[in-house]
């Protein structure tokens, strides 16, 4: 095998690597338990874990489907990552003085990064990793406060703006089945217990 180095490929599973080690180190404070009796830090370690694995093959096969180089970055797409960090950083430190409930847990930090990705993805270069982690910073916003099935509803209807082409009927199809498929699989099958509505 001649290497063909993809740089884009190489990049993202490097990237995909440090993140996972960064999410291990900071579970460490949880406890793990065992395969049968899992504590809270279990399901992360193991997702980390694959996360870990995924990153490397992407690294690996990015060695020998190149080349492709990565884009050189525009202004608006240097600007917009900038003010992303920044109104990020901003919204996360005044958040608890705003409302009591994002001085609870990670409140203000997901509506930290909410705010930093709405903000990054202005940029045509960033939208489509902009509303995609706005829309994981839905979900963690919303599962507590308004239950499974509008925060799950509200992810999936951020994720689709990121794609441009998307339809109305395409993505209400798509929230159909989502909704459908995540309710079989995470509350009937596993039997995960969360709120599913609204508790007022």
């Amino acid at each position: 095998m001649q290497l063909k180095i993809n740089t884009k490929d190489v990049v993202s599973g490097i990237f995909l690597v440090l993140v996972a080690l960064i999410g291990l180190y900071l579970n460490q404070d949880h406890n793990l338990g065992t395969a049968r009796r899992m504590g809270p830090g279990y399901m992360p370690m193991l997702v980390f874990w694959i996360q870990v694995g995924l990153g490397a093959a992407v690294v690996f096969f990015g060695l020998f489907n190149g080349p492709d180089p990565l884009e050189k970055w525009t202004g608006l797409d240097m600007g917009a990552l900038a003010a992303g960090l920044a109104v990020g950083w901003i919204v996360w430190k005044v958040a608890p003085s705003i409302a009591p409930i994002f001085g609870q847990t990670y409140y203000a930090v997901g509506v930290g990064i909410l705010a930093g990705m709405l903000v990054i993805s202005i940029s045509p270069g960033w939208r489509l990793v902009g509303l995609i982690n706005a829309a994981m910073a839905v979900f963690g916003l919303l599962l507590d406060q308004v239950g499974f099935f509008a925060a799950l509803a509200g992810t999936i209807l951020v994720s689709a703006a990121a794609e441009r082409t998307q339809t109305l009927k395409g993505t209400a199809g798509m929230l159909v089945f989502l909704l459908v498929l995540c309710w079989w699989v995470f509350i009937y099958e596993l039997d995960i217990r969360v709120n599913l509505w609204p508790q007022f």
